[in-house]
């Protein structure tokens, strides 16, 4: 038995049953209401999300500051290393060939001036030793020969060419004995056949290159101990091409080390080599710095900036407060704890714990100086 449908003519007025439409009526109609839901929720949300506010917990924590103008500084950082001051090092040579014997001293440690560092047993001090019994020998005979003859000239028994003779060996063999004594003394004077290495300085052992039972010559090229007082070093930084200009005699500069982060080692340029070094295409300064309590170690790596200051000024904060994101520099412009602006800023250059604006504040601005990534990230969140 069919059923018939109902006619729509019928009908009052026109009706329309949904499985009367065809799909392609149907599914762009469910999309647009999908997509007006969708955009409900969202304004909803957008309605309801809550300014950032700082915490009165934070709020108490962090610093704010004023942006104020100040002289110019521009800063010029350069990479360098720490270096021995050339001065006050001391190398110890071999004076003769032999075997080493008696090192105590080890590389690093401190040594005063004249402190035995070791021996060393040689022939070469033997024979010196031999000359000098020779040498007080001869000039024991020479003087008695020469009173001998003296006294015989004063009893007519030897003729003046005699004693003039006996004279004139007398003082050759003083001079002898003068010279023996000198090239003990070169030698370090010992009279034992040993040649005795002594400190020339007060400072420390840098380079030992000889031990126990090492076998010398007096030819060898090499040091036996380097001394070196390091109560003043070298800093040697490197100028490229760009930055020649930037770099003058005398210019104050800071320098600073991974080993000792937040520490600054202040100096003067005292030397500047106006060539460039042909392998890398620097220009080298030197930096002179008092090293107290040795905290500076040749070798150790180093930044070293450069301070000129302008005859003009600009608007400066304090570095604390410039956050990194992104390829740009913000600051936090602080006007209540409801009020907290993100603002980028353009820098001039920094010099430790101030840096210099461009652009991008006003001043008398106030800013957030301390925890300012936490409020950042806060109000980007």
């Amino acid at each position: 038995m069919r059923t018939k449908m109902p006619d729509i003519k019928q009908q009052g007025r026109p009706h329309f049953k949904a499985w009367n439409l065809p799909i392609y009526v149907l599914f762009p109609l469910a999309c647009l209401f999908l997509l007006q839901a969708c955009g409900s929720d969202a304004e909803r949300k957008v309605e309801t999300k809550e300014k950032y506010v700082i915490p009165d917990s934070i709020l108490r924590a962090i610093d704010i500051d004023t942006v104020q103008k100040c002289q110019l500084v521009v800063a010029v950082t350069l990479t360098g290393q720490v270096d021995f001051n050339q001065d006050n090092v001391r190398k110890i040579y071999p004076m003769i060939s032999g075997n080493v014997q008696g090192i105590k001293a080890v590389l690093g440690d401190y040594v005063k001036q004249g402190d035995l560092l070791g021996v060393v047993s040689s022939s070469e001090m033997a024979g010196y030793s031999n000359d000098l019994i020779n040498a007080e020998t001869n000039l024991d005979v020479a003087r008695k020969n020469l009173d001998k003859t003296k006294d015989m000239l004063k009893s007519g028994l030897a003729a003046v060419t005699d004693s003039l003779s006996a004279e004139a060996a007398y003082l050759q063999a003083k001079s002898e004995l003068d010279r023996v004594h000198r090239v003990l003394k070169i030698n370090g004077g010992n009279t034992q056949g040993e040649f005795e290495i002594r400190s020339p300085i007060n400072g420390f052992i840098v380079e030992k290159n000889v031990n126990n039972n090492t076998v010398i010559r007096a030819d060898n090229s090499n040091s036996m101990f380097t001394i070196s007082d390091l109560k003043n070093v070298w800093v040697w930084a490197n100028v490229y091409e760009s930055n020649i200009t930037a770099v003058k005699m005398g210019d104050v500069v800071s320098v600073s080390t991974l080993s000792y982060p937040g520490k600054i080692f202040k100096g003067r340029i005292d030397k500047i080599m106006n060539v460039l070094d042909p392998a890398n295409k620097v220009m080298k300064v030197r930096v002179s710095l008092d090293n107290q309590g040795y905290l500076l170690k040749p070798q150790m790596f180093a930044s070293v900036t450069v301070i000129n200051h302008e005859n003009k000024e600009s608007l400066c904060i304090s570095s604390k407060a410039l956050i990194f994101d992104h390829s740009q520099y913000y600051v936090l412009i602080y006007n209540s704890k409801e009020d907290v602006r993100i603002t980028p800023v353009q820098i001039i250059s920094a010099n430790g714990d101030k840096t210099y604006i461009a652009s991008g504040l006003n001043e008398g601005d106030k800013i957030i100086s301390s925890q300012a990534i936490l409020i950042y990230d806060a109000l980007n969140s």
